[in-house]
């Protein structure tokens, strides 16, 4: 049996990992941290571990790009691209087959295209089966909360990313309406007009993120925003929402002040076997983002090849990856609200919040 072998490229989110990982920068100003991890090598961060299906065993590596997020994406995108060929190389030079980017690293640049022309070893976003883990929580979410989507109207934020396109694409023909949201008119025209090829599902346009979220019953957000957009008063009461991006979008917020309203993180997957990651990025044992899950499904399966790449996912690659998944054991987590199982119970006090709000108006 060939033992798959891969590695995920991983970035801090924040200043605060910086601090943890580094005790003594607490004490440092702002400023110097960052210029610090601009000069830090990429880095091995961790062994990965454990991983066996009934199919295949894997292990690999978690490589670092010592850069925070803004710094992602305000520093010079050659240079950004650099730090993440670099980390690449390490991948490579450790065994590493397929390398999957995680986080920001997927999303400067060109979707990872520019990255592998740079390496001698197939590159994945991980997308693709974000995509598929983000679909089937919304389904699992609206069972639970008794929702019929045919009924619901839905919006996706940030529908022209490559995320929010192909969840566009897969959503509208399930709901009532979609609305696609994005700062820019010409590429949410451009989606909705593929949407409407297809022949499956109404569609409208929004760029007024407020408005559009005013009457979503459903909600897939996956913006590549810094900082979190989604407040507590734009939401409908009784939403159901579907936060994928990283950082969130979802102000913490809502989750203190809207009672009436089911936020789900979206792609939390269990990984077959006894997986240690060597690294604790805030899940409990066993629980990776779909993103990861895609390249240790790819390792697995020995397929070594470009899978996620590109701006442009494709419906295909979506359900041949969640076919893949399904037969390697890897499965929804369950329902997970900011780094909280749902239980049942919690779903029932969101349903008695929205028919008290009802009856007060």
């Amino acid at each position: 049996m060939n033992i798959g072998k891969f590695a995920f490229c991983i970035h801090p989110i924040d200043i605060r990992d910086i601090e943890k990982k580094y005790a003594l920068l607490k004490y440092a100003p702002q400023k110097a941290i960052y210029q610090l991890t601009k000069r830090l090598p990429a880095m091995e961060v961790s062994r990965i571990t454990g991983i066996v299906s009934d199919y295949g065993e894997a292990y690999g590596w978690f490589v670092g790009v010592p850069l925070i997020t803004d710094q992602m994406m305000h520093l010079p995108e050659d240079f950004v691209l650099r730090k993440i060929i670099q980390a690449g190389k390490k991948a490579e030079a450790l065994g590493a087959k397929v390398l999957g980017l995680g986080a920001f690293t997927s999303i400067v640049g060109d979707g990872g295209i520019t990255i592998r022309k740079h390496l001698n070893i197939a590159v994945t976003t991980g997308n693709s089966y974000t995509v598929a883990a983000a679909i089937e929580a919304v389904k699992e979410a609206a069972l639970q909360m008794e929702k019929d989507l045919r009924l619901c109207d839905a919006v996706v934020v940030g529908a022209s990313g490559s995320i929010g396109r192909i969840c566009a694409l897969l959503l509208a023909p399930e709901v009532n309406r979609i609305t696609l949201t994005a700062p820019n008119i010409e590429s949410l025209e451009a989606v909705g007009k593929e949407i409407q090829q297809r022949g499956k599902g109404t569609v409208e346009v929004e760029t007024d993120l407020q408005k559009a979220l005013a009457k979503a019953d459903i909600v897939i957000t996956v913006s590549s925003a810094v900082d979190a957009i989604i407040q507590p008063e734009y939401l409908k009461g009784g939403a159901i929402v579907c936060d994928v991006a990283r950082p969130r979008d979802v102000s913490k917020e809502v989750e203190k002040k809207r009672k009436d309203v089911l936020v789900i993180e979206g792609g939390v997957i269990e990984v077959p076997g006894d997986v240690d990651f060597g690294f604790n990025f805030g899940f409990p044992p066993g629980l990776s983002y779909a993103c990861m899950a895609e390249t240790m499904i790819l390792a697995l399966e020995n397929k070594y090849e470009d899978f996620s790449i590109g701006k442009k996912l494709s419906i295909e690659k979506v359900e041949e990856i969640a076919q893949l998944a399904k037969k390697h054991g890897f499965k929804l987590a369950g329902l997970r609200s900011f780094e909280k199982v749902v239980q049942k119970e919690y779903i029932e006090s969101i349903k008695e919040n929205i028919k008290k709000v009802a009856y007060i108006k």
